[in-house]
């Protein structure tokens, strides 16, 4: 018997009497204590989603792992940074490194504390900066149909001290204030 992740969805495969793999749905208590290898992925998706540009695009990416208010609440906030211009899609997450964790069985659901770390690159028209930004946040899981999903999501913490450093972007067109370090006036 393994763990798998299909689709964001938490499954336990267990051996049917025919000897072939038969996914099973994880209990609460099954999911509770395999989520510290479960949210990094779970994690991933959602920043996944956030990459994309096309709102059917980001609905589907956001609906692998999340349901009603969760999935509703995640989507319009990635739908609203796009229209005021923030949460830039040029962007490539590297590295997601859970921090520190602690999960609860509540009836059929779990509750889960999380803290994590986000490494990547965020690309602007003119320059690009590695970024590390840390949150924490509160979430609720609980079973739908075809797996775990996020149902409740409340962000507690956003630490963004470690932004990084500034790099030219070398698409971006050249600027008259770049002056080359080799020259002195």
């Amino acid at each position: 018997m393994g763990i798998t992740v299909i689709a964001g969805a938490a499954v336990f495969l267990s051996v049917g009497k025919d000897g072939a793999d038969a996914p099973r749905q994880m209990s609460a208590a099954e999911f509770s204590r395999e989520s510290p290898l479960l949210l990094p992925e779970i994690l991933a998706t959602v920043y996944d989603a956030f990459g994309q540009t096309d709102e059917a695009a980001i609905y589907d990416r956001l609906d692998d792992v999340a349901s009603g208010p969760a999935l509703e609440q995640l989507y319009l906030e990635r739908v609203g940074a796009m229209a005021g211009g923030g949460l830039n899609p040029d962007q490539e997450i590297h590295e997601i490194e859970l921090s520190g964790m602690s999960a609860r069985t509540d009836g059929a659901q779990v509750n889960v504390a999380a803290k994590w770390r986000v490494l990547g690159v965020v690309g602007h028209a003119e320059h690009m900066h590695m970024r590390g930004n840390a949150y924490a946040a509160d979430l609720v899981f609980e079973p739908v149909a075809d797996g775990w999903r996020i149902t409740g999501f409340t962000l507690t913490d956003v630490d963004r001290t470690d932004a990084g450093t500034i790099e030219p972007n070398a698409d971006a067109p050249a600027s008259d204030d770049a002056a080359d370090p080799e020259e002195k006036t």
